[in-house]
């Protein structure tokens, strides 16, 4: 075998016996039973710290603290389980190093290695007190509050003396917080005295200044609006800890304390206890317990009351969701290890190989925020085990994967002599020779391609023929290094990766960029351009311009790659110009792009636009007085036309009657409005309404047909929209209208007052 790790199986092992292969493997697989935990160690103790491992042996354990590997002494012993025995520990040693530490357990076999999780050892310590207890003065039946804090490793324990003796616990007027908190309810004469606070742990004991308790006479009768002494903290706490919230309410009579949690969720009964009067404590806390906690002091029969509230943070050590699995694959595949931790706050995932922390590099990728490891073209420089670190500030878990490099007979050895020539500033040609070794199985030809800055991630790939040992690589670009390897495929697998190969490719002059001109003004043009999206390198810019039709440009106007635009001044008004722009580089020049500007349109174009570019004041207040005069000009006009046409109906039925007319009185007869009249009006069938309307003639009575145009008359006098003078005549036109004579209408209205009353009304 190459390697201890090496599987040189038989080809059908990709078939019938991988599944099996895989079951052993993992029944076998080197993993942690016991790893060493947090501990708070006893200065001059003798300290334990548990590893017990599982795998093929042999199987050797080392011990690293901080990092580094802890060397083997008198103070220092791995026992045969692995644990790691610390005769007498030393928070600070003569020689200046400690015992303190974060320790890691290091278990390796044959086939790979393993880390255990992080454990912090740290000595016990008792520190001073930072809050002592104050003296108080209460009233009879009212409360009495007494804190003390100290910080210790382990926590300390807090109890409470009176005048030297422990305080009652057995009264239930008495109320013991773990957080050092001692509170009084109902406080009487005799519970006057000295208060100390007492705390003890592994380091040692300590005690508190005193503090005096003095009860006055009680004034209970007199109301008091309730009060909230005291309310709950924000904590932060681990899972499985105890939450103490602490609500401390005074008032006449006595206030009504309740708990509720700003969100509305319910609070819940499972693990909940009150402590004295109002002191809420929640044992055993979850990730659901989080949240913010209201504390409301109620005057009893009414609704005023006081509210408190605090924060409570509980935080989840890391824990896996989906550990990675270990799995076998050939040589040149691709291998996934998935690996998905929950807590709170969220994980942050490291991966380890072998121990040691795993960069992204060369074929090794990680994605899904560390989530995901996927190491492609697998070698035998890959077999290893694999860990995910998942921790957050609560604590930290770690779980492990190998992977096994299945090695084939047959497989060939690496492509030699692989060398990259640049062909031109698209184009690299890359060529190579056969393997030395099992070449009669090759199907072909995998070539790997990388731009020198790209990160791994972004190689890709072409497939070349067995029957050619080049492949010419397109669509590159200019000025521009890339990297190459290749690697040998059979039906078993692939071959090992062989040496790089760098090229770089020619450079060539960019694209031309594009150019957009706008008209400021009559004299002034903006020039405005970008880089073509296939520019390739460039240095800068040229810029030109001329009159058109003239033999020579002005510039050129030379502009850094960072520059886009540029104004071109004192132009003439009355003349078409022609801008030029290109791009250049170390190669030369692009070609040019061109673009005509017309600034006579221009200005003309400002001319005519002129009336709707109100700039002053006064311009303002002259748009404004036409505006109004062409209003008044078209309100006249409007009664000028209304007045034409009633005008003209009128002389038009003036000289219609002229045409019926008869003897002056028997005009006037045939013009009264009589039942007879009516009557023949109302009695005319559709055709001859028709005939009328129309202007054609009709068949009745000559009798009837006064009558009906007697009446149509009126009709027509009365709506002048009608056209029709009499059964018999056609309508008049307008061109009919306006070849009336003026003196005729004169007549008319001259001869009004002469014409019945019948007639004036209608």
């Amino acid at each position: 075998m190459a390697s201890a790790g090496r599987r040189r199986l038989a080809p059908c092992f990709l078939g019938i016996l991988l599944n099996a292969f895989i079951g052993v493997m993992c029944e076998a697989e080197l993993s942690f039973t016991l790893e060493p935990s947090d501990v708070v160690a006893v200065q001059e103790q003798p300290l334990m710290l548990h590893c017990q491992v599982n795998g093929i042996p042999p199987v050797t354990v080392q011990w690293r603290r901080n990092g580094l590997l802890l060397p083997q002494d008198r103070e220092r012993t791995t026992v045969v389980n692995g644990s790691l025995l610390i005769g007498h520990f030393q928070k600070t040693k003569s020689d200046g190093s400690s015992d303190e530490g974060d320790y890691e357990c290091v278990a390796q076999n044959s086939f790979g290695l393993v880390v255990s999780r992080r454990a912090r050892i740290q000595a016990a310590t008792m520190a001073d007190f930072h809050v002592q207890p104050e003296s108080v003065h209460v009233e009879e039946a009212s409360v009495a509050r007494f804190q003390c804090q100290i910080h210790g490793l382990p926590e300390p324990h807090i109890s409470w003396e009176k005048d030297g003796v422990p305080v009652d616990t057995q009264d239930q007027r008495f109320t013991l917080l773990p957080t050092g908190v001692l509170q009084i309810t109902g406080v009487r004469g005799e519970d006057s005295g000295r208060f100390c606070c007492v705390a003890h742990n592994s380091a040692g004991v300590k005690h508190s200044a005193e503090a005096v308790l003095t009860v006055s006479g009680s004034q209970s009768s007199v109301y008091k609006e309730p009060m909230i002494l005291v309310g709950p903290e924000n904590l932060t706490l681990t899972v499985h800890q105890t939450a103490i919230l602490e609500c401390v309410a005074t008032g006449y009579p006595r206030p009504i304390v309740s708990w509720s949690r700003l969100d509305g969720r319910p609070i819940g009964v499972e693990g909940i206890q009150v402590l004295g009067t109002g002191n809420l404590m929640i044992s055993d806390v979850g990730v659901q317990h989080s949240g913010v906690y209201v504390c409301a002091a109620n005057k009893p029969g009414t609704r005023v009351r006081r509210t408190a509230q605090g924060r409570l943070v509980v935080q989840a050590p890391a824990e896996f969701s989906q550990p990675p699995q270990s799995v076998a694959r050939p040589v040149g595949t691709a291998a996934t290890f998935t690996c998905q931790a929950q807590g709170e706050p969220e994980p942050q995932l490291t991966w380890l190989k072998n121990g040691q922390i795993l960069e992204p590099s060369g074929h090794v990728r990680l994605r899904n925020n560390n989530s995901t490891l996927t190491i492609n073209g697998i070698s035998q420089d890959d077999e290893a085990i694999y860990q995910c670190i998942a921790e957050n500030s609560a604590g930290s878990t770690q779980a492990s994967a190998r992977l096994t490099v299945l090695w084939a007979d047959g497989l060939p050895g690496e492509p030699t002599d692989v060398q990259a020539e640049a062909l031109s500033p698209t184009t690299v040609r890359v060529s190579w020779k056969e393997p030395d070794q099992n070449t009669q199985d090759i199907i072909g030809y995998v070539l790997h391609i990388r731009r020198m800055p790209d990160p791994v991630e972004m190689e890709y790939e072409e497939a070349v023929s067995k029957a050619t040992l080049q492949q010419i690589i397109r669509d590159l670009e200019p000025s521009t290094s890339y990297t190459f390897y290749v690697k040998a495929y059979t039906s078993h697998g692939a071959s090992k990766p062989s040496d790089s190969a760098t090229a770089s490719t020619h450079g060539e002059v960019p694209a031309p960029p594009s150019l957009v001109t706008k008209v400021l003004n009559g004299s002034v043009i903006q020039a405005t351009w970008e880089p073509s999206s296939k520019m390739g390198q460039h240095q800068g810019f040229r810029l030109y311009y001329r009159r058109a039709h003239t033999p020579h440009f002005t510039g050129p106007f030379t502009f850094p790659r960072n520059v886009s635009q540029h104004t071109i001044t004192q132009l003439d008004p009355t003349l078409v110009y022609e801008v030029k722009l290109l791009a250049y580089n170390q190669h030369g020049e692009s070609n040019s792009t061109l673009r005509f500007v017309s600034l006579r349109e221009a200005v003309e174009k400002s001319v005519l636009d002129a009336p709707c570019d109100c700039v002053t004041d006064e311009q303002g207040r002259t748009s404004t007085t036409g505006i109004i005069i062409g209003i008044h000009i078209g309100v006249t006009c409007i009664i000028f036309c209304v007045l034409f046409l009633v005008f003209s109906y009128r002389g038009r039925l003036m000289m219609c009657k002229r045409m019926e007319a008869t003897p002056p009185a028997g005009r006037s007869t045939a013009l009264e409005p009589s039942s007879s009249s009516s009557q023949g009006a109302s009695g005319l069938n559709g055709s001859a309404r028709r005939d009328l309307e129309f202007g054609g003639g009709g068949s009745g009575g000559a009798a009837g047909k006064e009558a009906a145009a007697g009446n149509e008359l009126k009709r027509l006098f009365a709506q002048p929209r009608q056209d029709v003078c009499t059964p018999g005549s056609l309508p008049l036109n307008d061109t009919q209208l306006s070849m009336i004579p003026l003196d005729e209408f004169v007549l008319d209205r001259e001869t009004q007052p002469e014409e019945p009353p019948a007639e004036d009304q209608g």
